[in-house]
């Protein structure tokens, strides 16, 4: 027996692999394109893939907890896939490490120039972390990566205002932590 729209959930949390087939076949396109609205910043695709593997694999461990009907199975790995993504997404950004050609020195910086640059990159992703994860996003984007608020706004879906809005808000909760680094409009 193959799975098909009707018995395809059934068949998933009676253990048949034909169904995990049927919802690769089915929804990868949807579960791509929810993974890749939070990834896409970090530009791995790598991570990507890693990351849509492990949703299904999360999907195929816990098909048993799942009650519903084709619509409710689609919002349910929807949230799945979601969840994971900014899993995967926290996880990298937490992980990132700035080497030195990423900082850019002056060959006239002092060894404690640079001790001190990188100490202030470390505290600032720690204060980052503090915020919301689109919020950490836009952040990461605008003072790390150096873009701009137009090109943000682009990537994320958002309007311009939106953008600027979350930056302000972001340094307003960080209580201006944050203002001694951003002063400059870009860390990088």
């Amino acid at each position: 027996m193959k799975s098909t729209e009707s018995n395809f959930i059934h068949r998933l949390q009676s253990g048949k692999e034909d169904a995990l087939e049927y919802i690769v076949d089915n929804y990868l396109p949807l579960i791509k394109g929810v993974s890749y609205k939070v990834l896409s910043p970090l530009n791995n695709a790598g991570m990507m893939d890693e990351c849509i593997n492990d949703i299904f694999l999360s999907i195929w461990h816990h098909a048993k907890d799942f009650n519903g009907d084709t619509t409710d199975f689609k919002k349910w790995i929807c949230v799945i896939a979601k969840f994971k993504a900014i899993d995967y997404y926290r996880k990298a950004t937490r992980n990132m490490e700035v080497s030195s050609e990423q900082m850019e020195l002056q060959p006239a910086d002092s060894i404690e120039k640079r001790l001190i640059l990188t100490e202030n990159r470390n505290e600032l992703m720690q204060l980052i972390h503090k915020l919301d994860p689109i919020d950490q996003q836009i952040f990461i984007m605008r003072f790390f990566l150096g873009e701009s608020t137009e090109a943000i706004a682009k990537k994320l879906g958002k309007t311009k205002a939106s953008v600027d809005n979350r930056i302000y808000r972001g340094k307003k909760r960080l209580n201006g932590q944050v203002t001694k680094f951003l002063l400059g409009g870009s860390f990088v």
